[in-house]
């Protein structure tokens, strides 16, 4: 049986989907190819099946829907009249454009001072009474983190697939991005309860030092980008994986063997 596998992104997933459905009992010379997004192997019925299959690659953290040509009722994986491949590219291309329309603003409040230093010219007076300043230390911060947090949401797929997989002891690149990114929001709270005790205390040092210490803009900037970066993949990979079935179909159906 044949099954379409979506979430993969190294060598490491297709490794860790591979090695999960070799232990089902009943599985049998099972093979995951990276490229085309896909399983192959064996199984008996009589111990296993689809469903379980399915669940048992969901389970370590990616998506399956058996590959038919036929007009199979779609799976839990799937909707009607679209493959995954063409799912996870509309999901990608979502992700990344809301991402994208979150994070201009982030960026523009945490380095706006830099940008206008850098122009010769002085920032909007909104700008100054808001986010400029050890008074308004607090407010640039959580300003931050409140435009954050639905990058987060929207991408929340890298931090279950890679702490899930880090648990397991088979990081792949996703866990490069959940634990990247999460030590960036951690650490800007930190900083945020810094700033209000400062604040609260009257400790214009302790607020000097930390004000600058912010960094959601960096986790934002790399959710992003690494979600522009797998729609771009996905992209390739499909037409990669359409030329591939196209020249396979060049294949002789039929063929007479001579003796």
């Amino acid at each position: 049986q044949n099954f379409v596998i979506t979430g993969m992104t190294c060598s490491a997933c297709s490794s860790r989907v591979e090695k999960c459905v070799s232990a089902l009992d009943g599985t049998s010379d099972v093979s995951v190819n990276l490229l085309t997004n896909s399983m192959r192997l064996s199984y008996d019925e009589n111990i296993t099946g689809e469903d379980e299959i399915i669940q048992t690659v969901i389970r370590a953290g990616y998506g399956a829907a058996v590959k038919n040509a036929g007009a199979a009722a779609p799976t839990a994986q799937t909707q009607q009249g679209s493959t995954p491949q063409e799912q996870q590219i509309r999901n990608l291309k979502f992700r990344f454009i809301v991402s994208l329309c979150l994070l201009i603003p982030l960026m523009y409040i945490s380095m706006n001072h830099m940008i206008y230093s850098a122009l010769g010219i002085d920032p909007p007076g909104f700008m100054l009474s808001y986010f400029h300043g050890d008074a308004n230390a607090v407010t640039f911060a959580f300003s931050q983190f409140l435009l954050l947090l639905p990058i987060v949401w929207l991408n929340r797929a890298y931090f279950e697939v890679g702490f899930r997989t880090l648990i397991h002891r088979s990081p792949n690149m996703d866990s490069l991005i959940a634990v990247g990114a999460s030590a960036a929001i951690i650490y800007g709270i930190f900083v945020i309860f810094r700033l209000s005790y400062g604040l609260g205390h009257g400790d214009a040092e302790l607020v000097s030092r930390y004000s600058m210490d912010i960094y959601f803009e960096s986790a934002g900037t790399i959710l992003t980008l690494i979600t522009l970066g797998k729609f771009l993949e996905a992209k390739s990979k499909g037409k990669t994986s359409e030329a591939i079935e196209k020249l396979m179909d060049l294949a002789p159906k039929t063929a007479i063997v001579e003796r």
